[in-house]
């Protein structure tokens, strides 16, 4: 945690059902060719007409690029003002649709699930649901994930709470 930031969510504020729309980001051709020479150097990546000739019908972006500007998104309008301790992994990471240049993308965060961890009081678990539409309302990412939170008060008995997530798609 930073010195001197303020907490606006704690473990116990993050509840099932509870869901966040965390802004937009729309990438440009020159961030998906720079972020794909770098990481995922494949033809639809970095030669539109490469991209032109393959199943995506044009330049778009990396899933990995895709997932770094969901995580962006999720630190400038969330865990920058939470209790985050980080996350332990991700689970179901679909790449939906392709991403293209100009594409603007939002994030929805919903929370599935919460339990304290046993192991550590001062400390509780939430799954997530993330979500990443297009301006078409496509969906074009969806991940499940645990994070970690501190939690305002350590130790406090809670029973663990889940709802059911919707299905992807």
């Amino acid at each position: 945690m930073q010195a001197g930031k303020q907490i606006r969510y704690w473990w116990e504020d993050l509840r099932p059902g509870d869901s966040r729309e965390l802004g937009s980001v729309s990438p440009t051709a020159e961030q998906i060719l720079a972020f794909a020479s770098q990481f995922d150097p494949q033809p639809f990546h970095l030669d539109p007409e490469a991209a032109r000739a393959s199943v995506f019908g044009g330049l778009c972006a990396s899933g990995w690029h895709t997932r770094s500007m969901a995580m962006r998104l999720m630190v400038d309008h969330f865990l920058s003002q939470a209790a985050s301790l980080g996350s332990p992994g991700l689970e179901n990471v679909r790449w939906l649709k392709p991403v293209f240049p100009g594409d603007v993308l939002s994030l929805r965060h919903t929370i599935l699930e919460s339990r304290p961890m046993n192991s550590r009081p001062d400390v509780g678990l939430v799954r997530t649901q993330w979500e990443m539409s297009n301006q078409r309302g496509d969906k074009v990412l969806h991940m499940e994930g645990w994070s970690m939170f501190r939690r305002r008060e350590p130790g406090a008995v809670v029973a663990p709470a889940v709802v059911e997530a919707p299905p992807a798609g």
